[in-house]
């Protein structure tokens, strides 16, 4: 049988990426890891007591129409992974397939799992059909964040991709927390007022937590990011955690914004100091 990835016919790519965290002792190590290309992770890295922080990468440059990517991820009993990538993520131009990625990640009780990718990139033209879905056991902390840009706003790109979904979907043994998604189609304006406003970069923050909670959304109002140019709202969840949003007019004031919403969930729900990630 020919694998699908190679199949007459076929556009795109399979790549698959599966891991799993341990605690042991006072440190989480990467218990298992599996990946087939375009998939990859650099070597764990321990930049705070706690985290064992994964670099998840693409080494082929970017998401082409038709590829189809999964992640797997098991963050076991009291461990703490921080899944993050190297740089923006590029989604090209589809002549047809749409690009697709699937994370599912489960974490077990009393586990940390902070989902800190940066922002996606759509080309024009593209196509790309996102689901993320995570369950959180009894005593665990999830920070899941969805952040992208409008295209290559400097060069005129901007909401002139074709398409692009994205669901966050999170529950727990007792059922939903979060559905959250949503559908846009390109080559109109979304800049308008009423809907970004002239802000070209967005994201979604989902905190889910059994503790400090009201820390964190009491101080969220007091967030100011370095050079403005960012707005952020939240809504607390029916149970275990709230939803934050965030609009900004640039890349560097989006993540500015979000660096400082995760620095404050960091320290409200994990009593950790901010976490600097290396990225060159």
């Amino acid at each position: 049988m020919i694998p699908a990835a190679t199949a007459p016919g076929r556009v795109g790519r399979d790549g698959a990426l599966r891991l799993a965290f341990e605690r042991r002792g006072g440190a989480t190590v990467l218990a298992a890891c599996r990946s087939t290309l375009p998939l990859q992770v650099l070597a764990p890295v321990a930049l705070d007591d706690a985290a064992a922080v994964v670099s998840m990468l693409n080494p082929t440059g970017g998401v082409l129409g038709g590829d189809h990517l999964t992640v797997e991820i098991d963050v076991g009993a009291g461990a703490h992974a921080c899944l993050t990538t190297p740089s923006a993520t590029r989604v090209y131009r589809s002549a047809g397939p749409p690009a697709i990625q699937i994370v599912r990640a489960r974490l077990a009780p009393g586990a940390v799992c902070e989902w800190v990718p940066d922002h996606t990139i759509p080309s024009p033209g593209a196509i790309l059909e996102q689901d993320l879905a995570f369950h959180v056991g009894e005593g665990a902390t999830l920070l899941a964040l969805d952040a992208w840009a409008a295209g290559r706003v400097a060069r005129g790109e901007a909401w002139t991709f074709t398409r692009l979904s994205s669901a966050l979907r999170v529950d727990d043994a007792a059922g939903p927390l979060l559905h959250d998604r949503f559908v846009l189609t390109g080559g109109r304006d979304w800049s308008a007022r009423g809907f970004t406003d002239g802000h070209a970069y967005f994201a979604s923050l989902a905190l889910i937590t059994d503790a400090g909670l009201d820390d964190f959304l009491a101080a969220l109002p007091f967030v100011t990011p370095a050079g403005g140019g960012a707005t952020l709202g939240v809504a607390r969840l029916p149970r275990r955690g709230a939803l934050v949003r965030c609009v900004a007019r640039g890349a560097p004031e989006l993540t500015a914004a979000l660096h400082a919403t995760w620095s404050l969930a960091r320290r409200a729900v994990l009593g950790a100091p901010p976490l600097a990630l290396r990225k060159g």
